[in-house]
């Protein structure tokens, strides 16, 4: 056999355990580490992973993880591609094992669909094993308590403690806890509002938590609502006669505007009076004017003598001293009008 070809098979051979040496230095320890756990991950695969640039220490890792807690039906292939897909595998494989000690009903995909979807998948099983107490309402939001008002005017500020626990089934598209704290602030609202009085309340608080209870507020939401717990309750102010103080200073108000609007009337229909007088008056004047050109045409036409002249001037007179002594002043026809 010629040297060359020597040559070129010493190269291959070469080639190959060079090839063979930086597996092996790279992907080495992971696969003892595995191989000694009992986890089967193949020399292809991890070569695979190297290949598809995906983190093949989190896979080991997450597999050894899941092969020790019996979660065997897990394959390798599946943690790539849900790494793949941007998903956090040491969470889901947590999850699954916390699931799987506290015999809750968890499959792989759904863990997936789980941490996929954003939520924490870790935080979501340990509040379905370790239930979670939100207080209502939640005063990072800027209120204390929740304000509400009997029928008989009463105010009152109530402060609740509710204890949830994860509902896994529901968690992908099921609405989060600041769903369940409006529900509940509605629900204490519509309790305290339909009391009769608020000493009813002060007595027994737990007809509001029953109240709320039996709504059924938790339908549609991430959570499953244990119990609705009142902490405080306190007295605030009289509603009641303050809108009632409101309401009679709106009604003043109103009843005042309403006699300013008859005076105003009043006084415009007294100016009006008044120029009527004066135009009638005007119309006395201009009347009175006619009566010396009446006298003067009688004259001329002989139905008014000198003698009978005389005797309408005597009686105008007596007329005027009357009213003067009545404390009159006689007018332009000789007739007196008081001064």
């Amino acid at each position: 056999m010629p040297a060359w070809v020597w040559l070129f098979l010493g190269a291959l051979a070469a080639l190959f355990g060079l090839f063979a040496f930086i597996i092996v230095v790279n992907f080495g320890r992971l696969w003892i580490t595995a191989y000694s756990a009992g986890a089967k991950v193949t020399w292809g695969e991890l070569i695979g992973m190297f290949l598809r640039r995906v983190n093949s220490s989190v896979i080991v890792q997450a597999k050894i993880q899941a092969w020790k807690a019996g979660l065997t039906d897990i394959s390798t292939d599946d943690l790539e591609r849900h790494y793949l897909a941007r998903g956090r595998v040491p969470n889901v494989i947590q999850a699954l094992i916390s699931a799987q000690r506290a015999k809750i009903p968890l499959d792989y995909r759904t863990a997936c669909a789980i941490d996929l979807a954003g939520r924490d998948i870790v935080d979501a099983v340990q509040t379905s094993v370790n239930p979670k107490v939100i207080d209502c309402p939640n005063p990072a939001q800027g209120r204390t308590t929740i304000d509400a008002v009997a029928k008989d005017g009463i105010q009152l500020k109530v402060k609740a403690r509710v204890t949830v626990r994860t509902n896994i089934q529901r968690l992908v598209g099921g609405a989060t806890e600041e769903t369940v704290v409006a529900r509940v602030g509605e629900g204490i609202v519509s309790a305290i509002g339909s009391s009769e009085s608020h000493k009813d309340v002060l007595e027994n608080p737990d007809k509001i938590s029953k109240a709320v209870l039996a709504k059924g507020l938790d339908a549609g939401t991430a959570y499953e609502i244990l119990s609705i717990d009142i902490a405080d309750v306190d007295v605030g102010e009289n509603i009641g006669a303050r809108l009632q103080a409101d309401q009679a200073e709106a009604d003043k108000k109103r009843f005042q505007a309403e006699a300013e609007k008859r005076r105003a009337m009043a006084i415009a229909q007294e100016q009006e009076n008044r120029a009527q007088v004066e135009a009638n008056r005007a119309l006395v004047v201009l009347a009175e004017s006619e009566i010396p050109k009446a006298i003067a045409e009688a004259f001329r036409s002989g139905n008014l003598g000198i003698m009978d002249y005389y005797r309408l001037r005597n009686i105008q007179a007596d007329t005027a001293m009357r009213d003067q002594i009545a404390g009159r002043s006689p007018d332009a026809s000789g007739k007196g009008k008081p001064e």
